[in-house]
Order: C-alpha cells, then sequence, then structure tokens
C-alpha cells in the first residue's frame, strides 16, 4: 500500500542476472554471486562533468522528467478537491456524496490520458457500451502520484474489469466481501496531502468541539484563481482559450480535453458552482445548461461534439479537440476510457 503522506517514489528491483558473463576470463572484480543488496541496485550510468569527473545518475530519472514536463502539475482529482475546498477552512463539505465517487472516475481518466491504460483491443467490445468495456494496463511504470500508482499496481495484478467496475470497486460500491480491498481509502485526504507537497495548500490543526483535525487551507490562492478563470472560460465564452501557465503548460497533451473532463466531473462532484459564484444568476444557469451539453457530448465514443457558428459558448471546442486527436490517433483506445468515464458521471445520480 502506497504511503498516506503526499508524493512518493519508489523503485523496482532490478534481478542481477543480465550482466553476468561467465565465458569472460578478463571481467571485472566484481563476484558473479552478487548479494541481494547489489541485486537491487538501479542501472547506473555516467556522464562526464565540468572538472573531468563522472558524475552518476540513474536514466530512469530522465525519462520521468521527460514525462512530467507534458503532464499538467496539478491532476484531475487535485484540481476537483482543490474546486471543493474551503478556502479559509480547508475542508470539504462533509454533506457531499458525489465528489467521492467522482475523484475514483478521475484517477481512471488520469491513467488513460497519461498512456498507463487503454480500452482492451478487442473489436467485440463495441458490442458493450462504453462504462461496460473492459480495460488493461499497457504500461506499468510509476507515474510518481501516489494514488495513481496504488490504482495501476491493482490493475496490473487483477484480473480485467470494466471502467464502471473499477470505478465502483476503488469506491467500496460493491457486495462482493473478495473484492472489498480493492477500495481507495482516505481519497481526499491523500490528494490535500499531495497539494501541500505541491505548494498549493498547507496543513493547519483546527479544533472541532470534542477533537482537532488537520485541515489544509489555500497557501496559493494562484492556483485556485488559475482554475476558476479556466472553468469559467470553458463554460461561458464563446471562444474558450486556454492561456498557458505553470499549472497547465503549452506543451501538455489533450489541453482542451483534460479541462472538459475537469468541468465534467467537478459537475458530476457538485463542486462546480464554487467556480461560478461571481456569475449571475442567468449566466450561472446558461453555464451548468453548457456543462449538460458537454457532458452529454462527450461521454459517448467519438466525440459527438460538433463545430458550428451558431453556438454561443465554446464554438471553437469541437475543433480545438479535434485536431489534439488527430495529433496522437494512436490514443484512441485511452481516450475511449475518457468518454466511458464521462459516461458514468452522467447517471452518478442514481448509481449512489
Amino acid at each position: 500500500m502506497a504511503s498516506a503522506g503526499g508524493l512518493t517514489r519508489r523503485r523496482g528491483g532490478r534481478v542481477g542476472g543480465e550482466d553476468n558473463e561467465e565465458g569472460s576470463r578478463v571481467s571485472s572484480p566484481v563476484p558473479n554471486n552478487r548479494t541481494a543488496v547489489d541485486a537491487r541496485t538501479p542501472e547506473t550510468s555516467y556522464t562526464d562533468g565540468e572538472n573531468g569527473h563522472k558524475i552518476a545518475f540513474d536514466p530512469r530519472d530522465i525519462s520521468e522528467n521527460e514525462e512530467r514536463t507534458r503532464m499538467p502539475k496539478l491532476t484531475l482529482m487535485d484540481e476537483v478537491v482543490l474546486l471543493g475546498l474551503k478556502d479559509k477552512q480547508g475542508y470539504l463539505s462533509f454533506w457531499n456524496e458525489n465528489i467521492s465517487y467522482a475523484l475514483r472516475g478521475c484517477i481512471v481518466i488520469e491513467l488513460a490520458f497519461r498512456g498507463r491504460i487503454s480500452m482492451q483491443k478487442d473489436p467485440a467490445r463495441r458490442r458493450f457500451p462504453l462504462a461496460d468495456r473492459v480495460i488493461e494496463v499497457i504500461d506499468d511504470t510509476l507515474t510518481g502520484e501516489v494514488l495513481l500508482d496504488e490504482a495501476l499496481k491493482m490493475m496490473k495484478s487483477s484480473e480485467k474489469m470494466s471502467v464502471s467496475t473499477w470505478i465502483d470497486l476503488m469506491s467500496g460500491e460493491t457486495w462482493n466481501l473478495m473484492k472489498i480491498g480493492y477500495q481507495l481509502k482516505q481519497v481526499r485526504e491523500r490528494i490535500m496531502k499531495g497539494l501541500v507537497d505541491k505548494g498549493v495548500l498547507r496543513t493547519e490543526k483546527r479544533n472541532f468541539l470534542l477533537f482537532d483535525m488537520a485541515t489544509h487551507p489555500v497557501a496559493d490562492s494562484g492556483a485556485k484563481e488559475e482554475l476558476h478563470k479556466r472553468v469559467r472560460n470553458v463554460c461561458s465564452s464563446r471562444t474558450v482559450i486556454l492561456t498557458p501557465n505553470q499549472w497547465l503548460p503549452e506543451d501538455v497533451e489533450f489541453r482542451f480535453l483534460r479541462t472538459i473532463s475537469m468541468v465534467c466531473a467537478a459537475y458530476a462532484a457538485n463542486v462546480l458552482e464554487n467556480a461560478l459564484v461571481t456569475m449571475s444568476h442567468e449566466s450561472r444557469e446558461r453555464a451548468f445548461a453548457q456543462v449538460d451539453e458537454l457532458l452529454a457530448e462527450y461521454s459517448q465514443w467519438p466525440f459527438a461534439r460538433k463545430s458550428g457558428a451558431g453556438q454561443s459558448i465554446g464554438a471553437n471546442l469541437a475543433q480545438a479537440v479535434n485536431d489534439e486527436i488527430n495529433k496522437s490517433k494512436d490514443r484512441e483506445l485511452q481516450l475511449e476510457i475518457v468518454a466511458a468515464c464521462l459516461s458514468v458521471f452522467t447517471r452518478l445520480d442514481s448509481l449512489l
């Protein structure tokens, strides 16, 4: 089980049999019968430093850093929790029952965006509804995000199951006692601790009558302001423009589709309204109607969003998403998972 204390990085052991060359008599003085500790030592490479000395590094750090530059600083789960968080009090509403389920759906979507899972490549899958199609792990490389890595390990080690089944099991929505261990626990708290590690929140202790509880007020208001601005842009602007910033850099894959998924997840989690409080009543009603349309159009595959000059909100979204898909034709099985999760969000109320 992953640690609950924010981001962790763990290395898998490398079995030390590949480097042994029994036929070579002139070799390194290191004996072939390595200890278990030596076998767990990760492969190391060297590069020349400025002073002529060699510098050791782990090549996997380079590949991880390259991936991180293509990923936003905040995950979908981070953004949904941040939208629902009370800025000064530092906790989520105790009466919101939808957010826990929506966060598990965000975990599945995030793994798909990161290329870790995809729909099982089987033509017969089209006979089933999106949410009932089986998913599989195609890359078990750890992401560095605790919850994502925990979910990825469970998916890798278990039988293949459908999108809706995984979301149910990770939420604890099952009567099967044999599968109760799939439930991800303390998800909200762990996400907030991760946001503390990222410098967005801070940790305080707050007294609630008979007991003290750790709370996580907002430390960097800029992150939440940018998030609110992006939500209002998608929900109320005729032309949606996603200005690059440190939270959503320009080179992030699927910037528009990620934003649509975040807005739909926040809507399903009953936290979207927190980003729209500065708008008038009529504008909020139009914003909710827009999200209803987005949820309906992006909860099917291929996406049914239609471009047209007659649309009053988000007229450019269809073309922007199509451009993103055309740049990644080999990712269609992953994007099918995104649509499947959004289809689960459309019936969230009936599932809870």
